[in-house]
């Protein structure tokens, strides 16, 4: 769970950081509305504001760190502990492992529901921190694939 929780929603800190504008956040929040999704990855498909920022404004919002996963190199032998399909549809790769404590990298922080599912999935406790979407998607393609041969 977060050490810090704000209850500003994430537009609002962007907005107040100066990152976008009230009209491109309502923009987004439009855009929300009709196709669904998170504000975040649609405020970035909008080119309003980069992964980078998002990630970090999620870091600085709930205090979780930021992990640039891009010179990251994750073991192989975490890649196991994590199905493939789940750390796809929940966009998170393990980046460490301790005793019962399994650290991830989510593009998400805030999607409590797969970080319950890991815990009982692998009965460990799991610790978050944020990455972008790419930076998950790319290390999901590329260590997936190595266990996959």
């Amino acid at each position: 769970m977060p050490k810090k929780c704000i209850n500003k929603k994430l537009g609002e800190i962007l907005v107040e950081q100066g990152l976008i504008t009230q009209g491109q956040l309502e923009i987004a929040l439009g855009l929300q509305e009709q196709k669904g999704g998170l504000i975040g990855e649609l405020l970035v498909e909008l080119k309003f504001v980069s992964e980078e920022d998002i990630a970090k404004t999620l870091t600085a919002q709930y205090g979780f760190a930021y992990l640039p996963l891009s010179n990251y190199e994750i073991d192989q032998e975490l890649i196991k502990f994590i199905p493939e399909r789940v750390a796809s549809q929940y966009r998170l790769i393990p980046v460490d492992k301790i005793g019962n404590n399994l650290t991830v990298a989510m593009s998400n922080p805030l999607n409590s529901q797969a970080i319950e599912d890991l815990e009982t999935l692998l009965g460990c406790e799991v610790q978050v921190f944020v990455s972008t979407n790419s930076d998950i998607l790319q290390a999901i393609e590329k260590y997936y694939k190595i266990s996959n041969k």
